[in-house]
Order: structure tokens, then C-alpha cells, then sequence
């Protein structure tokens, strides 16, 4: 028989990231020790890292619309639009 013995961890985090997993933890029904004993259970199972780790392409400008002077505007292109009717057609 196996005689279970606990260790204690030690780890600093932004104080808002800790804050927001423990939001999650609690929606969960888990505390912070719980969620973490789950991630390194998962990791000695998948006998690494148990999610996928990439590194993402940088991702392509958003387009974003503004008004101006009643005016619909795209700041990539700068392309004018006339309210909805010359905006439709564009799209």
C-alpha cells in the first residue's frame, strides 16, 4: 500500500489572472489547489503538456467602421461608403 505524502507549491501569477481562474475554478465547483492538481494529473497522463501549445500567425488587421459626417468609413482601405445602400453593395 501506497502511503500518499502532499508537497507544497510555490508559483507567482498577475494578480488578475489568479483572480479570474478563480472565478472559473468557482463556476466549476473547484478551488485553486483542485484545478491545479487537475492540470498535473493530466500532464503525468498525457506525459506532457495537456493541451496544444502553438504559436499563432499574427492575426490580420480588424476592420473597424467609424462615422464621419454621416458618412460610413473604413479605416483600412479608407473606402467611403454612403449610408447602408453603397455599403451593401461594397460588402
Amino acid at each position: 500500500m501506497s502511503v500518499s505524502t502532499s508537497a507544497n507549491i510555490n508559483i507567482r501569477v498577475d494578480a488578475e489572472v489568479k483572480s479570474k481562474a478563480q472565478e472559473v475554478f468557482l463556476a466549476l465547483g473547484l478551488d485553486m489547489t483542485t484545478a491545479i492538481n487537475i492540470f498535473l494529473r493530466q500532464a503525468i497522463r498525457k506525459n506532457g503538456i495537456p493541451f496544444e501549445l502553438t504559436v499563432e500567425e499574427p492575426k490580420p488587421k480588424t476592420r473597424e467602421f467609424g462615422r464621419m459626417k454621416g458618412r460610413m468609413w473604413e479605416a483600412e482601405d479608407h473606402d467611403w461608403f454612403e449610408p447602408l445602400e453603397d455599403f451593401k453593395e461594397y460588402m
